[in-house]
């Protein structure tokens, strides 16, 4: 496969909003990945072999290192840029003492031209937001820093 095919390949996905693409034919098979494996060079590899496997990442190990207890915070689900309320002119989706409920927005994640909306997995009273609007964000780290309820 030649490179202006494969860069075709990545605009299409980009385009589309395609996050993993993968393609075998005649002269071999290439699997693309766009998010949080797009770290990960993408490969092209003869039809005999298989496709490399990426270890997982955990979410509490970054949290753990930092000393928080990760069954009290939300955490980023994805890279991206970390966004505090729907737009620039608006109030943020929560605030330290406010109550967070399972389900509740709390942020936005820009990734890839994307805004995806982060919603709370745990219940709680926000004691801390960890990181500044329009901070860049990694996955697995932590956003908020919650007190059970």
């Amino acid at each position: 496969m030649e490179i202006d095919e494969i860069r075709r390949l990545i605009e299409l996905m980009e385009e589309k909003g395609v996050a993993e693409l993968e393609l075998k034919n005649r002269a071999g098979e290439i699997r693309l990945v766009r998010g949080e494996a797009a770290s990960a060079p993408a490969t092209v590899q003869p039809q005999p072999a298989a496709p490399p496997v990426l270890p997982p990442k955990t979410p509490g190990a970054a949290q753990e290192q930092d000393g928080l207890d990760p069954s009290l915070t939300i955490a980023s689900p994805m890279v991206g840029t970390f966004y505090g309320a729907p737009n620039p002119d608006s109030s943020p989706f929560v605030a330290v003492g406010g109550m967070v409920e399972t389900g509740d927005v709390v942020c936005i994640i820009e990734a890839m031209k994307m805004m995806n909306e982060i919603e709370a997995e745990i219940r709680g009273r926000v004691r801390r937001v960890l990181v500044e609007n329009g901070q860049p964000v990694e996955y697995g780290q932590a956003l908020f820093l919650l007190e059970p309820v």
